[in-house]
């Protein structure tokens, strides 16, 4: 699955936004609530190092299961940490792929979240 960068800036300011407290029902009908909580930050949840972080268009369904979609842009922060079993970003071959980082005694390896269709998995040289 290749990435792209997208090509014009997502620009999102920082805004604060209401959240209600109580639960909605996602099968009947519940009454609605006045009880709103502090303001909350969105943005503030998803980048955590503005400085280094950078958006990315998704291409493709090798992450279905992790629920990245083709055509779903993704925040990419390079100062977080590699871990086993995230979503990482990889140069292969010279192109840039979005895949889960595993680990299997030693060695790492890229491999698709996908359980619905094939995609080959990829040994890789830690950095």
């Amino acid at each position: 699955m290749p990435v792209y960068p997208v090509d014009d800036p997502v620009h999102i300011p920082s805004q604060s936004v209401r959240i209600v407290s109580t639960p909605v029902s996602a099968g009947f009908p519940s009454p609605a609530g006045d009880d709103l909580e502090d303001e909350i930050d969105p943005m503030a949840w998803v980048v955590r190092h503005p400085a280094s972080t950078f958006w990315w268009r998704v291409e493709g369904d090798c992450l279905w299961d992790a629920g990245i979609r083709d055509g779903d842009i993704i925040a990419v922060d390079r100062a977080g940490k590699r871990r086993i079993g995230r979503a990482v970003l990889a140069v292969v071959e010279g192109a840039v792929t979005a895949k889960i980082l595993r680990k299997r005694g030693d060695r790492y390896y890229l491999a698709p979240a996908n359980s619905q269709e094939q995609f080959p998995r990829r040994r890789t040289h830690r950095r």
